[in-house]
Protein backbone atom coordinates (compact mmCIF):
# COMPACT_ATOMS: atom_id res chain seq x y z
CA UNK A 1 0.00 0.00 0.00
CA UNK A 2 1.27 3.45 -0.74
CA UNK A 3 1.31 4.99 2.75
CA UNK A 4 2.81 8.55 4.06
CA UNK A 5 3.99 9.37 7.30
CA UNK A 6 3.51 12.44 9.51
CA UNK A 7 6.56 13.20 11.85
CA UNK A 8 8.20 10.57 10.11
CA UNK A 9 11.99 11.58 11.94
CA UNK A 10 10.45 11.35 15.58
CA UNK A 11 10.85 7.95 18.27
CA UNK A 12 7.43 6.85 17.20
CA UNK A 13 7.71 8.00 13.17
CA UNK A 14 10.95 6.34 12.63
CA UNK A 15 9.52 2.52 13.79
CA UNK A 16 6.68 3.73 12.08
CA UNK A 17 8.28 3.74 8.80
CA UNK A 18 10.75 0.71 9.27
CA UNK A 19 8.13 -1.47 10.02
CA UNK A 20 5.94 0.06 7.06
CA UNK A 21 9.00 -0.59 4.94
CA UNK A 22 9.38 -4.33 6.36
CA UNK A 23 5.96 -5.18 5.87
CA UNK A 24 5.93 -3.81 2.16
CA UNK A 25 4.54 -0.91 1.48
CA UNK A 26 5.37 1.70 -0.17
CA UNK A 27 6.29 4.71 2.52
CA UNK A 28 6.81 8.27 2.12
CA UNK A 29 8.12 9.91 5.31
CA UNK A 30 7.37 13.65 5.96
CA UNK A 31 9.70 15.59 7.99
CA UNK A 32 10.95 18.87 8.52
CA UNK A 33 14.88 17.39 8.69
CA UNK A 34 14.78 15.41 5.57
CA UNK A 35 18.45 14.52 5.65
CA UNK A 36 18.05 12.60 8.76
CA UNK A 37 16.54 10.16 6.82
CA UNK A 38 18.45 7.13 5.62
CA UNK A 39 17.76 6.20 2.65
CA UNK A 40 15.82 2.74 1.66
CA UNK A 41 13.97 0.91 -0.84
CA UNK A 42 10.42 1.75 -1.27
CA UNK A 43 10.88 4.76 1.00
CA UNK A 44 10.45 8.77 -0.31
CA UNK A 45 11.33 11.82 1.44
CA UNK A 46 9.11 15.16 1.42
CA UNK A 47 11.10 17.88 3.33
CA UNK A 48 7.95 19.48 4.67
CA UNK A 49 6.43 20.69 7.49
CA UNK A 50 2.89 19.71 8.32
CA UNK A 51 1.55 23.37 8.99
CA UNK A 52 2.21 24.29 5.10
CA UNK A 53 -1.00 23.13 3.59
CA UNK A 54 0.35 23.15 0.60
CA UNK A 55 3.33 20.84 1.33
CA UNK A 56 0.99 18.44 3.10
CA UNK A 57 -0.92 18.38 0.25
CA UNK A 58 1.73 18.12 -1.89
CA UNK A 59 3.24 14.77 -0.19
CA UNK A 60 -0.35 13.28 0.58
CA UNK A 61 -1.34 12.79 -3.51
CA UNK A 62 -1.09 9.68 -4.84
CA UNK A 63 -1.27 7.98 -1.64
CA UNK A 64 -3.83 5.33 -0.02
CA UNK A 65 -3.40 6.13 3.30
CA UNK A 66 -2.18 8.58 5.90
CA UNK A 67 -0.45 7.45 8.91
CA UNK A 68 0.23 10.61 11.74
CA UNK A 69 2.95 10.59 14.77
CA UNK A 70 2.82 14.31 14.95
CA UNK A 71 4.29 15.04 18.14
CA UNK A 72 6.11 17.49 20.65
CA UNK A 73 7.72 18.35 24.12
CA UNK A 74 6.18 19.18 26.83
CA UNK A 75 6.31 22.90 27.16
CA UNK A 76 4.68 25.70 28.65
CA UNK A 77 3.68 27.49 25.06
CA UNK A 78 1.12 27.38 23.52
CA UNK A 79 1.22 24.13 21.53
CA UNK A 80 -0.73 24.13 17.75
CA UNK A 81 0.93 21.76 15.66
CA UNK A 82 -1.37 18.45 16.32
CA UNK A 83 -4.78 20.52 15.55
CA UNK A 84 -2.73 22.62 12.42
CA UNK A 85 -1.34 19.51 11.34
CA UNK A 86 -3.95 17.52 11.20
CA UNK A 87 -6.23 20.39 9.89
CA UNK A 88 -4.04 20.59 6.80
CA UNK A 89 -4.08 16.57 6.58
CA UNK A 90 -7.79 16.61 6.72
CA UNK A 91 -8.18 18.75 3.86
CA UNK A 92 -5.72 17.49 1.60
CA UNK A 93 -6.87 13.78 2.29
CA UNK A 94 -10.36 15.27 0.91
CA UNK A 95 -8.72 16.68 -1.72
CA UNK A 96 -6.62 14.30 -3.32
CA UNK A 97 -9.49 11.30 -2.73
CA UNK A 98 -7.92 9.71 0.13
CA UNK A 99 -10.05 8.06 2.77
CA UNK A 100 -7.93 6.47 5.27
CA UNK A 101 -6.10 7.85 8.46
CA UNK A 102 -4.92 6.54 11.63
CA UNK A 103 -3.48 9.18 14.06
CA UNK A 104 -1.45 9.12 17.22
CA UNK A 105 -3.34 10.31 20.50
CA UNK A 106 -2.97 10.49 24.50
CA UNK A 107 -4.53 8.22 26.74
CA UNK A 108 -4.51 11.29 28.98
CA UNK A 109 -7.59 11.88 27.08
CA UNK A 110 -9.72 9.74 28.07
CA UNK A 111 -11.81 10.29 30.45
CA UNK A 112 -11.89 7.03 32.40
CA UNK A 113 -8.20 6.43 32.18
CA UNK A 114 -6.67 4.86 35.13
CA UNK A 115 -3.02 4.42 34.70
CA UNK A 116 -2.68 2.41 37.88
CA UNK A 117 -4.18 1.53 41.37
CA UNK A 118 -1.58 3.66 43.31
CA UNK A 119 -3.12 5.88 44.57
CA UNK A 120 0.43 7.82 45.12
CA UNK A 121 0.80 7.79 41.30
CA UNK A 122 -2.36 9.15 40.12
CA UNK A 123 -2.16 11.55 42.75
CA UNK A 124 0.86 12.93 42.98
CA UNK A 125 3.34 11.33 40.37
CA UNK A 126 0.94 11.85 37.23
CA UNK A 127 0.30 15.07 37.80
CA UNK A 128 3.51 16.25 38.56
CA UNK A 129 4.83 14.47 35.54
CA UNK A 130 2.42 14.04 32.92
CA UNK A 131 -1.11 16.46 33.63
CA UNK A 132 0.85 19.64 34.56
CA UNK A 133 3.94 19.68 32.21
CA UNK A 134 2.01 18.16 29.30
CA UNK A 135 -1.30 20.79 29.89
CA UNK A 136 -0.41 23.01 26.57
CA UNK A 137 -0.08 19.64 24.50
CA UNK A 138 -2.83 17.55 26.02
CA UNK A 139 -5.03 21.13 25.05
CA UNK A 140 -3.75 20.74 21.23
CA UNK A 141 -4.40 17.14 21.51
CA UNK A 142 -8.22 17.66 22.03
CA UNK A 143 -8.44 20.04 19.36
CA UNK A 144 -7.15 17.94 16.78
CA UNK A 145 -9.04 14.94 17.89
CA UNK A 146 -12.34 17.15 17.76
CA UNK A 147 -11.35 18.04 13.49
CA UNK A 148 -10.94 14.39 13.11
CA UNK A 149 -14.30 13.66 14.29
CA UNK A 150 -15.85 15.85 12.69
CA UNK A 151 -14.49 14.86 9.43
CA UNK A 152 -15.52 12.40 7.26
CA UNK A 153 -13.10 10.41 6.55
CA UNK A 154 -12.38 6.73 7.62
CA UNK A 155 -10.49 7.32 11.19
CA UNK A 156 -9.13 5.87 14.15
CA UNK A 157 -7.40 7.54 16.49
CA UNK A 158 -4.59 5.55 18.85
CA UNK A 159 -4.52 6.78 22.28
CA UNK A 160 -0.88 5.35 23.94
CA UNK A 161 -0.01 5.80 27.42
CA UNK A 162 3.85 6.86 28.34
CA UNK A 163 5.77 5.92 25.54
CA UNK A 164 9.23 4.09 25.86
CA UNK A 165 11.39 2.29 23.20
CA UNK A 166 11.53 -1.61 23.25
CA UNK A 167 13.75 -3.58 21.10
CA UNK A 168 10.92 -6.05 19.66
CA UNK A 169 6.47 -5.94 19.28
CA UNK A 170 5.08 -7.59 22.39
CA UNK A 171 1.74 -9.29 22.99
CA UNK A 172 0.16 -5.99 23.66
CA UNK A 173 -3.50 -5.37 24.92
CA UNK A 174 -6.09 -2.89 23.15
CA UNK A 175 -8.55 -0.73 25.10
CA UNK A 176 -11.61 -0.68 23.31
CA UNK A 177 -13.38 1.13 26.38
CA UNK A 178 -11.67 2.98 28.73
CA UNK A 179 -7.45 2.44 28.82
CA UNK A 180 -6.12 0.68 31.49
CA UNK A 181 -2.28 0.76 32.24
CA UNK A 182 0.91 3.17 32.53
CA UNK A 183 2.99 2.43 29.47
CA UNK A 184 2.92 2.13 25.51
CA UNK A 185 6.15 0.84 23.87
CA UNK A 186 6.60 2.47 20.52
CA UNK A 187 7.37 -0.65 18.50
CA UNK A 188 3.55 -1.78 19.95
CA UNK A 189 2.07 1.43 18.90
CA UNK A 190 3.52 1.36 15.54
CA UNK A 191 2.81 -2.05 15.45
CA UNK A 192 -1.09 -1.40 16.09
CA UNK A 193 -1.10 1.78 13.84
CA UNK A 194 0.05 -0.50 10.90
CA UNK A 195 -2.50 -2.96 11.29
CA UNK A 196 -5.49 -0.22 10.93
CA UNK A 197 -4.63 -0.60 7.14
CA UNK A 198 -5.98 -3.69 7.03
CA UNK A 199 -8.55 -3.80 9.69
CA UNK A 200 -11.92 -1.82 9.72
CA UNK A 201 -12.88 -2.55 13.31
CA UNK A 202 -12.01 0.75 14.51
CA UNK A 203 -12.95 2.87 12.00
CA UNK A 204 -14.47 6.31 13.58
CA UNK A 205 -13.09 5.26 17.00
CA UNK A 206 -10.27 6.04 19.46
CA UNK A 207 -8.53 3.10 20.91
CA UNK A 208 -6.13 2.40 23.55
CA UNK A 209 -2.97 0.57 23.34
CA UNK A 210 -1.05 -0.92 26.44
CA UNK A 211 2.42 -2.72 26.90
CA UNK A 212 2.15 -5.27 29.76
CA UNK A 213 5.49 -6.93 29.30
CA UNK A 214 9.02 -5.43 29.34
CA UNK A 215 8.49 -1.77 30.93
CA UNK A 216 10.46 0.20 32.60
CA UNK A 217 10.69 1.33 36.21
CA UNK A 218 9.06 4.53 36.84
CA UNK A 219 12.34 6.27 37.88
CA UNK A 220 13.92 4.36 34.42
CA UNK A 221 11.24 5.89 32.76
CA UNK A 222 11.30 9.67 34.43
CA UNK A 223 15.30 9.52 33.80
CA UNK A 224 15.00 8.47 29.67
CA UNK A 225 11.85 10.13 28.67
CA UNK A 226 12.13 13.04 30.76
CA UNK A 227 14.87 14.85 32.69
CA UNK A 228 17.75 13.16 30.10
CA UNK A 229 15.56 13.93 26.96
CA UNK A 230 15.63 17.55 28.44
CA UNK A 231 19.38 17.67 28.85
CA UNK A 232 19.48 16.57 25.03
CA UNK A 233 17.45 19.19 23.87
Amino acid sequence: MRIVVFGANGPTGRELVGQALAAGHQVTAVTRRPEQILPRERLAVAGADATNAGAVSAAIAGSEAVLSALGVPYTRKTVTLYSTGTANIIAAMQDNGVRRLVVTGSAALDPGYRSTDSVLFRQVMEPLFMRLPGKTVYADNRRMEALIRASSLEWTIVRACWLFSARQVSDYQVCEDSIRGMFTARADLAAFLLAQLADDRFVRTAVGVVTTTGTPRIVQQIWREGIKKEKKS
